[in-house]
């Protein structure tokens, strides 16, 4: 199976990681690193599909990922120091605001684990952990991104396809910009003040009135990756849920 005209092999060494496993079809690429790990699979595995026909976001929504249209990417993580799936997201989050930056897009982080691009969303994270036992509990990763539109007309208004804001690129192109900043996340157990600042940078809900999973004002993140809300009893810490705008 060739992905783009490249094979497992090549791309693994174009991408600096130690497996990357092409598929043509898959349930969730999600799955397939849950599947691989629990094989012993190596820190830093990559999973790579041209279709899933069952990818899924946070709080079980659909993620619609038609066949060769996108990046729906797995990525293997085996966490030394209890990194928290939630912070993990947002590490990852930054990586792909990086990405969209070196192709001179700007993008912005709606937490906790959506990447929008002109108010429409282009890519999604999701962060599966499991205990396993130490040292062999890992995080599954599961990046989706749109990369040629037209986007499906049931999600049309809210979601946005890379190439139409970037000329001439290719899922190569991006993956070898992405994955190696994947290769590079922390996994200290707390997020530092740069990467703070990084995300204040690009928050889009910063400000905002929200009314779920509290009414308030967005107002940042801490170091646990909890969304922070400025509500008429000060200030209070939000770790799920579904965010929604006043």
């Amino acid at each position: 199976m060739k992905y783009d005209g490249l094979g497992s092999e090549e791309l693994a060494h174009r991408l600096g990681v130690p497996r990357c496993l092409v598929e043509a079809q898959v349930t969730s690429a999600l799955d397939m690193v849950h599947r691989l790990a629990a094989e012993g699979a190596p820190a830093g595995t990559v999973v790579l599909a041209d279709e899933q026909t069952a990818g899924r976001g946070r709080l079980a929504r659909k993620w619609i990922s038609p066949r060769n249209k996108g990046i729906w990417l797995g990525y293997l993580v085996r966490p030394g120091t209890g990194v928290t799936g939630g912070l993990l997201a947002i590490r990852v989050g930054l990586a792909v605001l990086d990405t969209l930056a070196d192709l001179d897009v700007t993008g912005y982080i709606k937490w906790p684990n959506d990447v929008l691009v002109r108010n429409r969303k282009l890519a999604g994270i999701l962060c599966e952990g499991r205990a396993g036992g130490d040292p062999d509990a890992w995080v599954a990763v599961g990046i989706g991104m749109n990369v040629y539109g037209p986007v499906a007309p049931e999600i049309r208004r809210e979601a946005i396809a890379l190439d139409e804001v970037a000329a001439r690129i290719t899922r190569i192109s991006v993956l070898e910009k992405l994955v190696p900043g994947l290769n590079r996340l922390s996994q200290e157990p707390v997020l530092d003040a740069v990467e703070r600042e990084r995300f204040q940078r690009r928050d889009w809900l910063s400000g905002r009135l929200l009314s779920s999973p509290l009414a308030g004002a967005a107002c940042g993140i801490d170091g646990d990756g909890a969304l922070l809300v400025r509500t008429p009893s000060g200030i209070e810490r939000v770790v799920g849920g579904s965010v929604v705008t006043a």
